[in-house]
């Protein structure tokens, strides 16, 4: 039966909370009728109503009270309502959530997820519509997952509860609540196959739309993967050009053996994100391939991503500031001329 990827996440989460008392629910606005901004939370409160808390306004005192939670044997999920947000939880999650572990020797587990939609093309605005997980890819002991339409986003969530000691940031892109989750080999009329990681139970999914060895290859990851897709198809289209795309569900740490792994001979890299690319996920991922393949790359590495300025909220001025399909058939193009 197929499933939408907002449908996955409410499912796995009354699974999870049925399966364990230990998991708690945490967040604004999450109480039913409401249920979530997203709706990503929809009849919680009514099954479960000792276990799901529907907070005052406040990011970091609702993360604290998470944090606290997990310190004492829970489970918390706590919902970040728009990822812009994050910057309030920044205190409690970079010095406290993810340091306890470490600070007290071991001796104590913070098994918290911290759920939160990121991205734009919505017309949300510029406090609304920012792509911010890169400030986050330098904290020591916290895991960024950001699911596409390519996996199970619940299933991934699952395993996050049920696996994880230490703090989870979960990222959802907005656009990909509504889209169909893929459960085939097939992804419209692309062959997809998963490749399950060693080091952490997500996948790296990686599509093509022939049989020979690629002409480029997309790497991206969660709202970025519909956009890669659609650029890879009208390149084979108008100028048969071949186009892998590789989508990794794990950001941070860079899954990078399993990327390369998958790129094939001499491959022409384009890595895209719908964040500003300085100082970003993308600019991580070119450093780790360069090392591995300084001796094999034929044209540098192009990076495809959001212009440095905030996201408007005209929505005709916000597809100016966000990359596009365009940005995508654009750079793999420049990269096969070099």
């Amino acid at each position: 039966m197929e499933r939408r990827y907002v449908q996955a996440l409410n499912d796995s989460l009354k699974e999870l909370m049925d399966k364990d008392d230990k998991v708690v629910f945490v967040g604004e606005d999450v109480a039913d009728p409401y249920g979530g901004a997203f709706k990503v939370s929809k009849g919680l409160k009514t099954e479960f109503p000792e276990r799901v808390f529907s907070t005052p306004i406040s990011e970091s005192g609702l993360t604290g009270f998470a944090t606290g939670m997990a310190l004492r044997g829970f489970k918390p999920i706590v919902e970040i309502m728009f990822g812009d947000f994050m910057t309030l939880v920044t205190d409690q999650l970079v010095n406290h959530a993810c340091k306890f572990h470490w600070m007290y020797n071991q001796k104590v587990n913070v098994p918290l997820i911290i759920r939160t939609p990121m991205g734009g093309r919505r017309g949300y605005g510029p406090t609304h519509s920012q792509t911010l997980e890169q400030m986050f890819m330098s904290i020591p002991q916290l895991k960024i997952v950001a699911p596409s339409q390519l996996c199970d986003p619940g299933q991934l969530l699952v395993n996050a509860s049920e696996n994880e000691k230490n703090p989870i940031l979960f990222i959802e892109n907005k656009l990909l609540y509504a889209q169909k989750i893929c459960d085939s080999g097939r992804y419209q009329d692309f062959f997809l196959k998963r490749i399950y990681s060693s080091g952490y139970p997500t996948i790296l999914a990686s599509l093509t739309n022939f049989q020979e060895e690629p002409d480029a290859v997309i790497i991206c990851y969660g709202g970025m993967t519909p956009l890669a897709l659609s650029a890879a198809r009208q390149l084979l289209i108008d100028d048969e050009i071949n186009v892998h795309v590789i989508v990794p569900t794990l950001i941070n740490p860079v899954p990078i053996n399993d990327i390369v792994e998958s790129l094939g001979e001499n491959p022409k890299i384009i890595i895209a994100e719908e964040s500003n690319v300085n100082g970003g996920w993308s600019g991580e991922l070119s450093s780790q391939l360069y090392f591995k393949l300084h001796k094999t790359l034929s044209t540098p590495i192009q990076r495809v991503g959001a212009k440095p300025f905030p996201i408007p909220s005209s929505k005709f001025q916000e597809e100016k500031i966000l990359p596009s399909e365009g940005d995508l058939i654009s750079a793999v193009k420049s990269s096969i001329r070099n």
